[in-house]
């Protein structure tokens, strides 16, 4: 389940320094994000499919590493970025 160009473009384009930026570390947590959403609002409608859970759950260990690295990298940068992207920590 990808996600389409024209919304990777603009998650790219708000969290990125320019819209080429596809490799820091804000833009792939909030890549990340969007899948997790997904795969989230598949899976309340097809409670059996476990690939797509498992890749849920991968998803989400990506992220969880990310955003570690993000805070012992740069605190202000991710408290502001789990902020926008409306995550808990």
């Amino acid at each position: 389940m990808a996600l389409e160009k024209k919304v990777k473009a603009e998650i790219v384009k708000k969290f990125g320094a320019n819209e080429k930026d596809t490799g820091s570390v804000q833009v792939q947590v909030a890549l990340l994000t969007k899948r997790i959403q997904e795969l989230t609002t598949h899976l309340k409608k097809n409670d059996k499919d476990h690939t797509a859970r498992r890749s849920l759950l991968i998803l989400v260990g990506q992220r969880k590493s990310l955003l570690a690295y993000l805070e012992s990298e740069d605190r202000d940068a991710y408290l502001k970025l789990i902020a926008e992207l409306g995550l808990r920590k």
